[in-house]
């Protein structure tokens, strides 16, 4: 991870949105970024992770709560300190294939994003060639069309793409989640080390929580549109405080413990269920779950979750987890067990 600092880069507070069709896709969200960190952001597909993603870069405008950039507060921005903001504050989508112009090259893409924020045309090229050579791709593969390209090359041009403007803020949704494991692992060490070339923070939108495990330094779990969990990577994983990412935990490879199999499917959003949305899916519900969605509870310092169980001395979400599945010893193959002893 790049050089982080408690200076709060972004921040939102207290958004919500609710679509046309009577979808609150997004319930009183608040989250921060600060400078040189990523901040990952995981939950299943429908809980609100994109939305949220799209209101944070101004493409979305929430219908109640506040965010700001550096300070600034993007609703009161008018055309030209917004332009000037898209310079700082860039998107790697989750299909670069569908965002570049099948009619570009990889150079006259990534040009025409440094055209647009005012870059000088005798610098363009330069910076492009740069660019491309940064991220792993050569000069010969510039002057390549996007269907000429590789799923994992094609992610790269993104990448260069999204940092041809030195932005201090990029928001990765689902970034990789189209590629192979292989080619998964290698983007991931590029931001990485990009972020402690540059600085750069990132908000890593992803629905696969080994994914963000490998990349972030804090966590948001999102449940139907709220944030349930927020913590440091590692407290998170060592600690879940929330059933829903105790769960969510259960099913990552490599932890080697059984998988918790939730019950039911992921609630109707237009139609939630009164009280905690998580509810009618947690194996450790009660009767006053079903009266208020609980609001974010400090579990420990910079650790919330929002869940009636926190802080309880009986430690019920810990107990939710079962203990690692250890197989069973094999004999060494050049012994065997003696032979029982049999009373005469």
């Amino acid at each position: 991870m790049g050089a982080r600092s408690n200076e709060i880069l972004l921040e939102a507070t207290g958004l919500t949105k609710t679509f046309g069709n009577g979808v609150r896709a997004v319930s009183d969200v608040s989250l921060s970024v600060r400078r040189g960190e990523t901040l990952g952001v995981v939950g299943e597909s429908g809980c609100g992770k994109s939305t949220t993603g799209k209101m944070l870069l101004g493409l979305l405008a929430p219908d109640e709560g506040e965010i700001t950039f550096d300070g600034w507060p993007l609703a009161k921005m008018r055309r030209p300190e917004l332009r000037a903001l898209r310079a700082r504050l860039q998107v790697v989508p989750q299909n670069p294939q569908t965002s570049l112009n099948p009619r570009l090259t990889v150079r006259a893409s990534i040009e025409f994003n440094l055209r647009v924020h005012g870059v000088p045309r005798g610098e363009r090229g330069e910076r492009v060639l740069g660019l491309l050579d940064r991220v792993g791709l050569t000069a010969a593969q510039s002057e390549r069309f996007p269907h000429e390209l590789s799923g994992g090359q094609l992610q790269r041009v993104a990448i260069a793409r999204a940092l041809s403007t030195s932005p201090e803020l990029v928001v990765c949704d689902e970034a990789v989640s189209a590629l192979d494991k292989s080619v998964q692992a290698q983007v991931l060490n590029l931001l990485a080390d990009l972020q402690r070339e540059t600085g750069v923070a990132f908000l890593f939108i992803s629905h696969d929580l080994a994914v963000v495990e490998h990349i972030s330094d804090r966590v948001a779990v999102m449940y139907l549109g709220r944030v349930v969990e927020l913590a440091p990577a590692r407290q998170l994983w060592a600690e879940p405080q929330h059933p829903y990412t105790v769960a969510l935990l259960s099913a990552t490879p490599g932890r080697g413990q059984e998988r918790i199999v939730l019950s039911g499917e992921l609630p109707n959003p237009a139609a939630p269920p009164s009280g905690c949305g998580f509810r009618t899916r947690c194996p450790i519900a009660e009767d006053v779950c079903a009266t208020d969605w609980p609001a974010l509870a400090d579990a420990a310092p910079g650790h919330t979750a929002a869940c009636v169980h926190v802080g309880r001395p009986d430690h019920a979400v810990a107990q939710m987890l079962p203990p690692p599945t250890v197989p069973p010893r094999a004999a060494p193959a050049d012994t065997a067990d003696p032979a029982p002893s049999v009373p005469g």
